[in-house]
């Protein structure tokens, strides 16, 4: 047996990223389609490899540093976690920030889904550090889409090369989602710059000692814009001006005490005359943060797949060394005092209720990077308006499923220890408490809910939602082999069914608009299990393939077919609970009056 570490040790999983984009996904295939035929086989798994060892060696030991230690906040600034400012010297060293970033502006010029990949092995061997350089990414594609020359070449060059890191700014003390109700202003100057002022609450990495400078994109309004959300614009704040070198009019007031991600400061900021610049169309910049926005939820999607990465690799580990009881159907290692748990069923149940989250999370999370690239690589207008509506699907599907699911499988691994997943010693109760955040920020699960259903789906009149289910279409018809029968048939009947009753329900939002908010979670988790279902058989399907081929690792691709078998039979049957609650309406809900919610 082997001996378990009394903390998360992470590994990056090479395999399983080798076998999502080669076999699953087939990147190289898109990659040759794009035009990057530099991101050849060769180049990709170098890249990975690389990353996977930076991950492992220099990060994953500081993890549970920054949960101990956490950020120290002292008269306006803020020291990070000892190791953190070293950790990302070397990650700027090696050239990780500018993986993706344009040539034009010192980057490496290489599909934004290849960072993608660099970004799940930094995020699960240490979110909180990894927050640092990730807020920048959304930074710098904000800037490529709609910055002027003059500022790609001030900010972009650095924030691609990683000597400034970049934020986002929209909440403030009294709205959060509500960005309607945004307050802070933007005045006129008279050189063409802006004077900032307002206060923004809840900025990740918004104040460190980390890069030289920090760059904040945020939401204000000019003095003659409309009121509500049509009348927001987009700024550049820097830290220090980039023109002098001066400090700005912009402060850290204070750092939140949070529930975990401690290695990261979550700032109050605070913008008293601070220069600025416009960066998109005046009173247009709700829009141009979309472009910020869907990149943060991708994002924070990967959180939840990264937990329960992270969570079953320890988990793993512990029930294979952990003995209690004998298996139920007579001794498995008889020379032992009792057997490992993992012989038995429950604890396997645990153990590949973690498996398909993390690794169906992973195929899920690639492809919609790959829709990205397309998106913003491709030249065919056909085919980026199928990336854009695969996109606007999946993105809110993605950020809620997969955070809800992956704080359930971080609960899950904590639960295989047994009391030990309690003791803070272990590190699985971080996992769970750093996790806990992903559900709420970037949007809560009921906001990406009413996004989802509301805005994409009903507000296209299904238009959009037919682009996903037409792809699951099309795997089902050219897939129709018996190996794959107990994946298609299901498959085919959900993806049916999720657009006959879409339509019943948006019937019944056209009598009545609180049917929509009512089924609008509820319906995303069915959405959910239905798209990590299609990426199941998927998976499935290459593996089937591989064996077929006389491959010398059956025992992987065995594996696999297990995998989806359990999530079919085990995982899947959830959606029909969700259709149900989405459909019985809204008048269990709605009914009492609100004074009569509680219990006094």
């Amino acid at each position: 047996m082997q001996s378990v570490s009394p903390m998360p040790e992470y590994k990056a999983p090479l395999r399983d990223i080798r076998f999502m984009l080669y076999e699953v996904l087939d990147a190289e295939t898109h990659y040759q389609q794009l035009g990057a035929e530099e991101a050849s086989r060769d180049l990709i798994d170098a890249i990975i490899a690389e990353g996977g060892k930076f991950a492992e060696e220099v990060l994953s030991p500081l993890n549970r540093v920054g949960d101990e230690e956490g950020c120290r906040f002292d008269a306006g600034e803020v020291k990070t976690p000892t190791g953190f400012k070293e950790a990302y010297r070397q990650y700027v060293d090696g050239g990780w920030p500018s993986l993706a970033g344009e040539t034009a502006y010192g980057g490496q010029g290489l599909p934004e889904s290849l960072s993608v990949v660099l970004n799940e092995m930094v995020s699960t061997a240490n979110w909180s550090w990894g927050m640092y350089p990730g807020l920048s990414h959304g930074a710098k594609l904000t800037l490529h889409e709609y910055g002027s020359e003059e500022q790609k070449q001030t900010y972009l060059a650095r924030l691609i090369s990683g000597e400034w890191t970049g934020t986002m700014c929209l909440t403030e003390p009294h709205c959060g989602t509500d960005l309607g109700l945004l307050k802070t202003r933007a005045e006129p100057a008279a050189d063409g710059s802006y004077s900032i002022s307002g206060t923004k609450i809840f900025i990740s990495a918004g104040e460190h000692d980390m890069a030289d400078n920090i760059v904040h994109i945020v939401l204000a309004r000019l003095p003659d814009a409309p009121g509500g959300t049509k009348g927001i614009s987009l700024f550049i704040v820097p830290k220090f001006n980039a023109d002098d070198g001066s400090r700005n009019g912009v402060t850290c007031g204070s750092i939140e005490h949070k529930m975990g991600i401690h290695g990261n400061a979550t700032a109050l900021l605070n913008f008293d005359d601070a220069r600025g610049f416009l960066i998109g169309p005046a009173n247009e910049g709700l829009r141009c943060m979309f472009t910020f926005m869907n990149f943060a939820r991708l994002g924070t999607a990967m959180q939840g797949m990264a937990a329960a990465e992270l969570s079953l690799q320890s988990s793993t580990a512990y029930a294979k060394d952990r003995l209690a009881m004998r298996a139920l159907s007579g001794p498995k290692f008889p020379e032992q005092a009792a057997d490992p748990i993992i012989v038995h069923p429950d604890v396997r149940r645990l153990l590949l209720s973690q498996k398909v989250i993390s690794e169906g999370g992973r195929a899920l999370i690639y492809f919609c990077a790959m829709q990205g690239d397309i998106l913003h690589g491709s030249g065919d207008e056909e085919t980026k308006k199928e990336a854009e509506a695969l996109m606007g699907v999946l993105t809110p599907i993605a950020k809620a499923f997969l955070t809800e699911t992956g704080f359930e499988a971080a609960n899950q691994g904590l639960q295989v220890f047994g009391g030990h997943g309690y003791i803070a010693e272990w590190g699985m109760e971080q996992i769970v408490r750093d996790t806990r955040i992903a559900t709420l920020y970037e949007g809560t699960t009921g906001i990406q809910a009413l996004d989802l259903l509301g805005r994409k789906v009903l507000g296209s009149r299904g238009e959009q939602l037919r682009y996903v289910t037409r792809i699951m279409h099309r795997f089902c018809r050219d897939n129709e082999i018996r190996k794959m029968g107990e994946f298609i048939r299901p498959l085919r009947r959900l993806y049916r069914e999720w657009g006959g009753f879409t339509r019943k329900l948006g019937l019944k939002a056209m009598r009545d608009r609180e049917e929509a908010g009512a089924a609008a979670v509820d319906y995303l988790m069915y959405s959910g299990y239905v798209t990590l279902a299609y990426f199941w058989a998927r998976i499935a399907d290459a593996s089937l393939r591989a064996l077929a081929a006389g491959t010398e690792d059956k025992a992987y691709y065995e594996n696999k077919i297990h995998a989806a078998r359990f999530y079919f039979k085990r995982i899947l049957p959830r959606a029909k609970c969700h259709k149900e609650i989405m459909m019985s309406g809204a008048r269990s809900l709605m009914v009492p009056d609100a004074d009569q919610i509680d219990s006094q």
